[in-house]
């Protein structure tokens, strides 16, 4: 006749013998969880069968087959052991970057009217909306604002503008101005939402 040590060994063997698929950790890990349950539930009731505590803990094939797909469940959502969390990685550009380059594209194209002002403008604008896609500081609506509000806006209006044959001068002056003023306010409040 087998002792209740016998019963919990023999069951922990075969659950172990079960598990076999789980890594080593993670199966130690179970044997060591269900050693604690059966010792805590035959010390809280001393009067019932080990076996029937045993019984009660289900079939040792159930138990092993409930953790090896938990295990595959949690292997599947879990990120990669090697990657850091995106708000934990640093990026590579400081964050003022794309947000000076974005708002100082309209000066260049201001100041500087003949051709390397405005095409340094535009390589700006493209660089800064690049960079501020490609940054981990913001999430994906931030960065979808952002680019619309400091370079599909600007770009519409002034192209608007220019194809629209209006004189320069002062209309032009205050549209440039509030474009300046739009580019303004979209990086502060960038720098302000941006995460460390």
């Amino acid at each position: 006749m087998k002792t209740s040590t016998d019963l919990v060994r023999d069951y922990l063997s075969a659950v172990e013998r079960e598990s076999s698929a789980l890594p080593a950790d993670r199966r130690q890990e179970l044997l060591a969880d269900l050693a604690e349950h059966i010792e805590v539930a035959r010390a809280e009731r001393p009067d019932t069968a080990t076996g029937e505590i045993l019984a009660e803990l289900g079939d040792p094939r159930t138990i092993a087959a409930t953790a090896l797909a938990e295990s595959v469940g949690a292997a599947a959502w879990a990120p990669p052991a090697d990657s850091a969390p995106t708000q934990g990685r640093r990026g590579k550009v400081h964050p003022l970057v794309p947000l000076l380059m974005l708002t100082l594209s309209l000066p260049f194209m201001m100041v500087f009217p003949d051709l390397p002002g405005p095409l340094i403008g535009v390589l700006f604008r493209i660089a800064g909306a690049v960079l501020l896609c490609t940054s981990v500081h913001w999430t994906a609506v931030q960065k979808t604002t952002g680019v619309l509000l400091t370079a599909v806006v600007p770009s519409a209006v002034i192209a608007t503008w220019n194809l629209s044959g209006a004189p320069s001068g002062t209309p032009a002056l205050v549209a440039n101005l509030v474009t300046l003023a739009l580019l303004a306010c979209t990086a502060t409040w960038l720098w302000r939402v941006r995460r460390a």
